[in-house]
This record gives structure tokens, sequence and C-alpha cells, in this order.
């Protein structure tokens, strides 16, 4: 038989059985076959008997492995992501019917990868290491501990072990980082930024030494959310050169050069094209000064600000980002909409703040951007403003609705999709009841 009928004839069977609970042996094994006839000349290994281990993990229910093929068919797409994230987190893994359709999409689009670990099973494993396509998936924290993981499960279980008991983790880290590679120190720095404390400032301050400049620029990020710490102690007096306050204005006198000292606490030389190097260590320098060397936000953003105006707000926007620091991040907001912002603040008034954004503003790009950095799934009064503004828009505009529209049908809480379906946006309304069937298959609450 010929490559292309057996390819036919098997993807034929895969299409009947998902229509109905499956067999994991009989699937298995018909996904192999097309798995074999799908990599062209890539050698998969002998047929005699060779199996993958049996899985541990149960499989989801077969009408959201359904609706799961469908999802990777074309029907609501942008909402993969958000089903994988939901089936990962109860624990279960997808049917061999749809890995091969799975693992392909996942070669094409790294942002599902981090949940195919799981939900890929080892059956998943064993096709990707016959596969060097689908070879990323090996790459993917799978759930195993620490001293055994791949460095994407370690980095997973140091993230859950920090979440827990952050000085645990810290001394796990510790007793391990000399023998870490430089890629892997830099991934397991980002990590300490969860449950961050002055506990860990001797950490972070060798960690300023570090061979790997991403190890030192997250250590750094790290330290200035540190008020008290020495990179922030040396931090604000570099910045209490470069700004003075007099008379109700600000006079600026950028770094003229940047020297290792500076390039130890995180402050990088070379500037993005575009901008001139005395800015650019400005920006940096205030964004990792203590904010609260300054005055009220208010009143830092009510003064006059000599020439280098732009470069000071810059810093101060990433210094209330990389400080969690909500007072700042409210009132840079209110003079700057930037969506970075919303992030320092807690959901309920992310949304808040959108919300009266929303009705406010026009639309445009800087809309979709806001939006964006709002925290999901949107509530009541959130989508209450969206689809409001989406009605309007559709009624003198409808041609520029589309990226608004979609961005509501992902991110409004689907079981308001009635309150979408009163404000006439049927094509929100229509992702949302998609959405709100599409958890409850999985048993569980949208995250």
């Amino acid at each position: 038989m010929d490559r292309p009928a057996w390819e036919v004839m098997v993807s034929t069977a895969l299409v009947g059985t998902a229509r109905r609970p499956y067999r994991g042996e009989l699937l298995g094994d018909a996904a192999v076959e097309v798995v074999r006839w799908r990599a062209g000349q890539v050698a998969l290994g002998p047929r005699d008997g060779e199996r993958a281990e049996a899985e541990e993990r149960a499989a989801v229910p077969w009408r959201a492995a359904e609706r799961l093929g469908r999802i990777l068919g074309g029907e609501h797409g942008r909402v993969l992501g958000e089903w994988l994230a939901v089936a990962a987190a109860s624990g279960r893994r997808v049917p061999p019917h749809v890995l091969p359709d799975l693992l392909e999409r996942g070669r094409r689009d790294r942002s599902i990868r981090a949940w195919l670990g799981v939900l890929a099973g080892r059956r998943g494993r064993w096709l990707a290491a016959r596969n060097p396509a689908w070879a990323f998936l090996l790459d993917e924290p799978t759930g195993e501990s620490w001293e055994y993981g791949s460095p994407a499960d370690r980095r997973a279980h140091l993230r859950a072990v920090r979440a827990a008991d952050p000085a645990a983790a810290r001394a796990l880290l510790e007793g391990t980082w000399e023998r870490e590679t430089p890629e892997d120190r830099a991934e397991f720095a980002e990590a300490l930024g969860v449950g961050l404390s002055m506990a860990d400032e001797p950490f972070l301050e060798r960690a300023l030494d570090d061979r790997r400049r991403e190890v030192r620029q997250s250590a750094a990020n790290l330290l200035a959310g540190l008020p008290d710490s020495r990179l922030a102690g040396r931090m604000a007096r570099r910045a209490a050169a470069c700004l003075v306050v007099s008379g109700g204005r600000v006079e600026v006198r950028p770094p003229r050069g940047c020297d290792a000292a500076m390039e130890r606490d995180g402050v990088r030389a070379k500037p993005p094209r575009g901008i001139g190097e005395r800015a650019w260590w400005l920006q940096q320098v205030v964004a990792r000064a203590p904010l609260r060397m300054w005055a009220e936000p208010r009143v830092m953003l009510g003064l006059r600000i000599s020439d280098w105006d732009a470069e000071v707000k810059a810093g101060w926007v990433r210094a209330a980002v990389l400080q969690r620091e909500a007072g700042w991040a409210r009132a840079m907001f209110a003079h700057d909409p930037i969506a970075d912002l919303l992030g320092v603040l807690p959901p309920e008034e992310q949304q808040e703040l959108a919300a009266e954004f929303v009705k406010n503003q026009d639309m445009d790009s800087q809309l979709i951007m806001v939006l964006g950095g709002v925290e999901r799934p949107w509530g009541a009064a959130l989508a209450a403003a969206v689809l409001d503004k989406i009605a309007m828009i559709a009624a003198t505009q409808p041609w520029n609705l589309g990226e608004l529209a979609r961005l509501a049908g992902e991110r409004v809480d689907p079981a308001l999709h009635p309150l979408a379906e009163r404000s006439g946006a049927a094509e929100v309304a229509e992702v949302l009841r998609f959405r709100a069937e599409m958890v409850g298959e999985l048993g569980r609450e949208c995250a």
C-alpha cells in the first residue's frame, strides 16, 4: 500500500474514533503510524514491538479531547493556550490521537510548549525522541524532581518550592549554584522574584559578579526591588547626582560615563538603537534608584524637568515596575497609561482603571495594549465597558473592531456570555460560550 493511501486510512480511523470514548492502545498505535508517515524521511526506529511506557496520568475526558481537536482544526484557535493551561493544571494528559497535531503545532508555536511536557505524557516524549522536529518537547517540564529532572523540570520545581517556602528555595539553589550551567543560573535567578525579601540580598549581591550578563541583570533587577539593599543605596547616590530638585524644577545631569561599578550594578553600557548613551545610562540609574528617595509621585510629576523629561519619567515607570510600588504605578498610569504599570496593582484595581480608560479612550493601539496588560478573567465592570465600546465602534467604525472583539472573547470571564448576548456582541458571546463549555468539560474553573 502506498504512503498517501495508508495515511488517509489511519487519519480517517482517528477522526472516527475521536467522536466517541477512545481506547488508549488502539489510538496509540494508530497515532504512531500517522507520525511515521508525517515524518517523511525521518527515521522513527524499528516497529518490532517497540512501545512507549504505560502512562501515569489519566487522559482528559473525551468531550474535552474532541473540543481540542476542533480547536487545532481552526475553530476558535486563539483559545488553544487556555485549553492547554487548564488541562495541564488538572494534572491530566491528552489522548494519543491528538498528539501528532498538537506536537506539530508546538513545533511552530513556542508559546504553548510549556504545557506540552505534562500534557503529551510518556507517549508524547517517546514520539519526540524519534522525530527531531518534535525534540523541543524533551526540554519542557514533566513533573520530575530537582535532583533528576531536566532543566525545565528543575526550573518548575524551584518555582513551586519558592512559592511555598522562599528560604527553602534559596537554600536549594545555593547548594547547587556553582555547578549549574550559565544558562540555568540565569533562569534560576529570575525565580527568586517570588517572595523576594532582604534575606535574599546576600545571595543576589554575590550574583552581581557572575560571568553571565543575564544573571547579573536578573540579580540587579531583583535587588532594585529591595530599597534597603546595598545596590539600591549605590543607585540612590548615583541618582542624587543626576537629579537635583530645587525651586519647583528638576535639574538633570546625566552620567558622563558608564564605569565597571555601574555595569556590575546592572547598567548596560551600550544603548539600543535610536537612544543616546547618556540618556540610556540616565534611564537605568533612575530605574534602579529607590523611589522613596523622591517626594510623592504627584509632586515629582508636577515639577518642571529640564531637557531630559522623557528619560527621567521612563526611569520612574521602570522603577515602579521593578519595585512593585503601587502609589507610583497609579500616578504614572494617570500621567501616561502604560500597560506594564497595571501589573503592579491588584487585579481588581487593574480592572477599575482599565474600565475608566476604555470609556474615555478612542479606539487605537494604546487601548489594545492597556487591555492586554490586565489580568484575566475580566469581571463584569470591565466586560461591560469593553462591550459598550464594541457596540459603539460597530455602529461607527465596524472595520476597526476586530482586535478588540477578539481580545474580549479571549479574556472576559466566560460565565459572562449572557452579558455579551444582551449587548448584541454576537461574535464575542459565541467565543465566551465556547470557552465556558470548554472549561466545564475539563472539570475546572477558569483561572
